[in-house]
């Protein structure tokens, strides 16, 4: 991503101040949509065995590497970033006691040195940050263990053209979106089987409806409030008019490479 993604980041989207507001809306630890339910789900649903080593790509504030840790007796590599996440989730992890099972380190994960490492790498809405996605998912194939899996929640977009006001929100966010079928085929393209790409536009839409909910009864300062319900608002109508997706993706590196 480089440094100045991450110097763009935490002076932006993650200043310390915003990323506790978000952590307010998702829910303790989180900065990701549906908070601890939705990553709850998605661990279960790799049927790891305790023990089993994960990379958890985009940690953020530790949630999912906390849950997974605690309650599914995994160890996992967190890697991020923000200095500001980092800063933040390292400090949970000391009040948590996890430090036997939970790594923490900033780091870009384009630059990954990890080879046949991991029984699953796992992010949570993180690779619309990386423009260079061919790259990010060849090295991430290349960490995983033959047979391990990877599991990944992102924002997509629907097909071009888009309407006025989501190309001016991906703008000024600097994202890099793909459609569903554009990441399955990359997926395909950096050596992974087994891939499955699923339309989660329509739990994004549930997920966007408690968060709006739960933002209506918090209490901020006012133009934080107002804010925050702007951007939930748009969002929700976003995704409700179909260019903003969310995908949920699964892919398996092959016991075996072909040559």
């Amino acid at each position: 991503m480089g440094e100045n993604t991450q110097e763009t980041l935490d002076s932006a989207q993650y200043r310390r101040e915003s990323i506790l507001r978000y952590e307010r809306v998702y829910g303790e630890d989180f900065v990701s949509p549906g908070g601890a339910g939705i990553a709850r789900e998605l661990i279960a649903s790799l049927g790891l065995e305790p023990g089993a080593r994960v990379l958890d790509v985009g940690c953020g504030l530790g949630g999912s590497a906390f849950l997974m840790a605690r309650d599914f007796g995994l160890r996992v590599d967190g890697i991020d970033l923000s200095r500001n996440m980092l800063e933040l989730a390292t400090q949970k992890l000391e009040s948590r006691g996890l430090g036997d099972r939970v790594t923490l380190r900033r780091g870009d994960c384009l630059e990954l040195d990890a080879e046949d490492t991991y029984d699953a790498v796992y992010s949570r809405d993180v690779f619309l940050h990386i423009a260079d996605k061919p790259r990010l998912l060849r090295v991430l194939a290349r960490a995983l263990r033959p047979g391990g899996r990877l599991l990944f929640t992102d924002y997509c977009c629907g097909p071009k053209p888009w309407r006025d006001d989501f190309t001016a929100y991906v703008e000024s966010r600097g994202y890099h979106l793909h459609t569903l079928e554009a990441y399955a085929a990359l997926l395909i393209g950096a050596g992974l089987a087994r891939v499955e790409a699923e339309d989660w536009t329509p739990r994004f839409v549930e997920v966007l409806g408690r968060e709006l909910e739960r933002l209506e009864r918090l209490e901020f300062d006012a133009a934080d409030r107002d804010s925050l319900l702007a951007s939930w608002r748009q969002k929700l109508e976003r995704a409700r008019g179909g260019d903003h997706r969310w995908g949920l993706f699964r892919a398996v590196k092959p016991d075996v490479v072909e040559g």
